[in-house]
């Protein structure tokens, strides 16, 4: 996400959302069984991409408030150190971006973890950063 440096705040959320909405159609391919996902390509590739929308949401949300471009965290305890310099602290925030990164980015996109409910509740969790942030945004 470094060469998010080159973008200012508005532009990151906006890629956020388009990230979000591509995440979304992407998980829309997999075929549903029971309870489980039955193509993992697509709950790997919508989940990834989930991720990847909240992290230009904080991205966005980190350079408004005056990071660095170039300094931009690189791992998940970057981002939450980040909190506790730029962001309001809101356990509920905060708890969501911990829900994201492991339904989404641990077991979603690495484990390749196919319950729809618990692949559901990441997705809603993105959805709530994306737009709470989104909201929180400078002028």
């Amino acid at each position: 996400m470094k060469n998010s440096g080159n973008h200012k705040g508005h532009t990151l959320y906006a890629e956020a959302h388009r990230y979000y909405k591509n995440a979304k159609d992407t998980l829309r391919r997999s075929p549903i069984k029971g309870n489980a996902y039955q193509d993992m390509k697509y709950v790997q590739e919508a989940c990834g991409t989930a991720y990847l929308a909240v992290l230009n949401a904080l991205n966005g949300y980190l350079v408004e408030r005056g990071m660095d471009p170039k300094k931009l965290p690189d791992s998940i305890e970057e981002y939450h150190a980040a909190f506790k310099k730029y962001l309001v602290h809101n356990g509920k925030v905060k708890g969501a971006l911990s829900n994201v990164y492991e339904i989404l980015h641990v077991f979603g996109y690495y484990k390749g973890f196919s319950t729809v409910d618990v692949v559901k509740i990441g997705f809603e969790k993105a959805k709530f950063l994306i737009e709470h942030l989104t909201r929180q945004k400078l002028g």
